[in-house]
């Protein structure tokens, strides 16, 4: 074997094992929140919260990463970012209190999301000819797909063996086994171009997702005054951040990319995958939990049907993509994906729903995650030219996580609204507001033992659980509702972005400069 192919193979390992971490963490996490909920005293805000401080922390660093990493050097960047990403998880494994984990997350996120930056970044300049570029995409997607289709089994079974710590702490050895192979294969690389890091850019977006997510997790509690605050304040980081990209002479979000209809419309696959898709799998585990009954482990085991399809299809679709086009490819997913959301939504309705009715919904909704992502990833990287990709990267994984962010707000918030909707309808003027909104926010984290410490009088008003559980159920049917709808209208936004299949001549002289 040639030396070079040799290099690459072990290259694109130590990439694979840092997507393993990233996919890892995702879906292992979710699984040990209602665990979380008992052993740190944390609140159903602070479980959104463990997930969010992650999500939101990778954004913060994005784009930096790609400026750094096409700066510095590509391989450099990574191989702290994998050091840092360990260091992190450790911290994460030796918490004590909800606050300290959230703090840990937020230090973890910022080292995860420079990790993942780099590892596509990486990807896109160690395999320059597209077929192999294309292979290697799609074994750094099937690699991510084990480790978020198995990330719940893992999580569940940690849980059942030792306990919650390891589910972090497993990720130490991980980290250092990707460095070994990171550090063999990986061929250094920078873009001698690159240019000063946007801090007016960074501060402003971060602001802005930051306000964004804290308004739509806290704002129930915000007086009136504090809430126009907050939207005044997010909103205007928002403008801020725009006019600092127009006026920034080397912007980190270049929005001439953005007239690529390739480019724009792989965006939009990245948009629909982490408005519904993924900020869902956060809150599956508690409908199996508290709604279906199930235990930790079996809930993990029952994820696997929602995660595994993720990782057996990007073969699938990279064909897809080299026949039809990512035109097709892309919208193709998310309409696959909204399917698999509205069948969750009617199984999930049914009298005596189980496992079983919820798994026509599960396997859809997995096929389209599996069907979008590699096309998605491979598309935004190979619109613009090979010494952009840390750019490209950036905007691409930055759509991804700020959806992200702001959609684990969300589905909070719709499920929450959800069961105060049907305890207000189903009791009536029984309770005060307040109360009913305290217990809401507790059923909403799927245990639903011990709920007449929060409110007495319902050991009357429901003696068998009835009420409480079908309040649950129902702030379930608004969420998959949402995110079916939500994720069906990105598909056909999606398929008109992308135009027609020729594509026009003043389009590939600009796809041609860029």
């Amino acid at each position: 074997m040639p030396l070079p192919i040799q290099r690459n193979t072990i290259a694109l390992t130590g990439v694979c094992l840092a997507s393993l971490l990233f996919g890892l963490e995702i879906s292992s996490v979710p699984v040990i929140l209602p665990k979380l909920e008992s052993v740190l005293a944390a609140d159903f805000r602070d479980l959104q919260w463990i997930m969010n401080a992650y999500t939101i922390a990778c954004t913060t660093v994005l784009m930096a990463t790609g400026t750094l990493a096409d700066r510095f050097g590509r391989k450099s960047v990574m191989v702290i970012t994998t050091i840092a990403f360990g260091l992190a998880s450790l911290l994460c494994g030796l918490s004590t209190s909800a606050p300290l984990l959230i703090a840990a997350r937020f230090l973890q996120g910022l080292a995860g999301g420079a990790m993942l930056t780099c590892s596509v970044a990486v990807l896109s300049h160690q395999f320059q000819d597209g077929r192999e570029r294309g292979k290697a995409f799609v074994a750094w997607s099937v690699v991510a797909g084990i480790g978020l289709g198995f990330g719940p089994a893992i999580g569940g079974l940690i849980v059942a063996l030792s306990n919650w710590q390891w589910v972090f702490l497993i990720h130490v050895p991980l980290a250092i086994l990707a460095l070994a192979f990171i550090g063999a294969g990986v061929t250094q690389s920078r873009d001698h171009n690159a240019q000063t890091l946007d801090w007016a850019g960074m501060l402003t977006l971060s602001a802005a997702v930051f306000g964004f997510s804290y308004l739509i997790t806290q704002g129930t509690d915000l007086g009136a005054s504090a809430r126009i605050g907050v939207i005044a304040a997010s909103v205007a980081a928002f403008i801020a951040f725009l006019v600092a990209e127009r006026v920034n002479a080397y912007p980190m979000f270049d929005f001439s990319v953005f007239r690529i209809r390739q480019f724009s419309g792989a965006i939009m696959g990245a948009i629909g995958m982490n408005f519904s898709y993924w900020p869902f799998i956060i809150y599956l585990p508690i409908y199996y939990s508290g709604v279906l009954g199930y235990d930790s482990t079996t809930t993990g085991l029952l994820l696997l049907v929602y995660t595994l399809p993720f990782m057996v299809m990007p073969p699938i679709a990279e064909r897809i993509r080299a026949r039809y086009q990512a035109r097709i490819a892309i919208p193709l997913g998310l309409l696959t994906l909204g399917i698999g959301f509205i069948a969750m939504w009617i199984g999930s309705g049914l009298e005596g729903a189980t496992w079983l009715t919820m798994l026509p919904g599960t396997l859809i909704a997995g096929i389209g995650i599996g069907l979008t992502n590699s096309p998605t990833t491979n598309t935004t990287t190979g619109a613009v030219s090979p010494d952009r990709a840390g750019m490209a990267s950036g905007i691409d994984i930055s759509a991804r996580l700020i959806t992200l962010a702001i959609n684990i707000a969300v589905l909070g918030l719709l499920l929450t609204q959800g069961i105060v909707s049907y305890l207000r309808t189903t009791l009536g003027a029984a309770m005060e507001p307040n109360e009913v909104r305290a217990l809401a926010e507790r059923i909403a984290t799927g245990n639903l033992n011990d709920l007449t410490q929060v409110s007495p009088e319902l050991a009357t008003l429901d003696p068998s659980g009835a009420i409480v559980h079908a309040a649950l159920v129902n702030g379930f049917s608004w969420v998959m509702l949402y995110c079916g709808l939500g994720v069906l209208a990105l598909s056909v936004i999606g398929f008109v972005i992308f135009g027609p299949k020729r594509v026009a001549p003043q389009e590939r002289g600009l796809a041609a400069a860029e």
